[in-house]
């Protein structure tokens, strides 16, 4: 199999590295997906990726899989698409689901299957011979146990972190530290994970707190791209390409889906600056800790964006987004109080 996109992802506190389709220009056509619906088949569903912290890393030539990564399976081969092209529809808002309009199926999109279908299905097929997927899941499992965004080190005396506690391991990916260098193990195995894999784009899912919107309605997700100012155009647009992608199929997952943009900072050392700084369409994802009953919901939201995002860098329309879309991302707005200091927004919020 010979890739013509990368797609990294890290689940469950995951990042998502893709190359923008080189289908999307006029001369080269995308290959036609293989025919849709497939016959019926019977499979027992997934199991859901676990509620946990975040993480970061990525590849440039091929999405990953550090701890579970799909085989390779040969392309589907079909004939050309009998079906007329539809007429594009307008483009569905990013901030208020109950206006968001179905955009119709476009013939050369087959349409994405059930989280639970076979990983031989034929969409799934057609992906990974467009895509190729690493994954890092749960970057810091200490955080992840311990329900803190540190990692366990009692011995830490850390610029970013808790003394005695841990070092915060989205702090500790700046371009400039060398990973035998890095005083964090799990950063340092990012780096090293990025530097092999070499991604395109980085997506990388993290927790945060309650917030309302303007409106009062709840957030339930947010999204940032790079915000260091050195990071160059071309990147930092390609990251607002992703996060309007998985802005829209969050705010599509569910009825109460209120997808905003995160307050984050420029500093180089965050993933999401360290990554951009390094070349990548790199973006933030945070889902809202709303509680154990929205938990399914939100791990279908996190899905959802990450499945839109490989099935649009696969058929190029990716970079066909606009750039600027991102700026009608709303704002997150201010924090729920909560009695629950689990379920309550806490003043790293602001720092990814």
């Amino acid at each position: 199999m010979t890739p013509t996109h990368k797609l990294t992802t890290l689940l469950a506190a995951l990042t998502l590295a893709t190359t923008p389709a080189p289908t999307a220009h006029a001369d080269t056509p995308t290959p036609p997906p293989p025919p849709w619906p497939p016959p019926a088949t019977t499979s027992t569903p997934a199991p859901a990726p676990p509620n946990s912290p975040a993480a970061s890393t990525a590849s440039k030539t091929a999405a990953t899989a550090t701890s579970t990564s799909p085989k390779s399976a040969a392309p589907t081969k079909t004939g050309p698409s009998t079906t007329p092209p539809s007429a594009p529809a307008p483009t569905p808002p990013l901030h208020h689901p109950a206006t968001r309009r179905r955009t119709p199926r476009h013939p050369r999109r087959p349409r994405i299957p059930p989280p639970h279908r076979h990983r031989h299905h034929p969409w799934h097929r057609w992906i990974r011979s467009r895509l190729t997927i690493d994954i890092v899941v749960r970057a810091n499992p200490d955080g992840s146990e311990l329900n803190w965004r540190y990692n366990h080190d009692p011995h830490a005396d850390p610029e970013y972190g808790h003394k005695g506690k841990g070092y915060d391991p989205n702090r500790y990916h700046d371009p400039a530290l060398h990973p035998d260098d890095n005083p964090v193990p799990e950063s340092a195995a990012v780096q090293r994970t990025y530097a092999q894999a070499d991604p395109d784009i980085v997506v990388d899912y993290h927790m945060q707190g309650r917030y309302t919107d303007a409106h009062g309605r709840e957030i339930t997700a947010s999204v940032m791209w790079p915000t260091h100012p050195d990071v160059d155009t071309r990147t930092t647009d390609l990251a607002r390409q992703v996060s309007v992608a998985a802005a829209q199929a969050m705010n599509a997952s569910h009825p109460t889906a209120n997808v905003s943009t995160y307050p984050g900072g420029n500093y180089q050392g965050i993933a999401r600056n360290a990554y951009g700084l390094r070349g990548s369409g790199s973006v933030l994802i945070e889902l809202s800790a709303i509680g154990p009953h929205a938990q399914q919901r939100q791990i279908h939201s996190a899905i959802a964006a990450m499945t839109a995002i490989a099935q649009r860098s696969a058929d190029g329309s990716l970079t066909r987004i606009d750039p600027a879309r991102a700026d009608d991302i709303p704002p997150r707005g201010a924090p729920i109080p909560s009695n629950d200091r689990a379920l309550t927004a806490g003043p790293a919020d602001t720092l990814d």
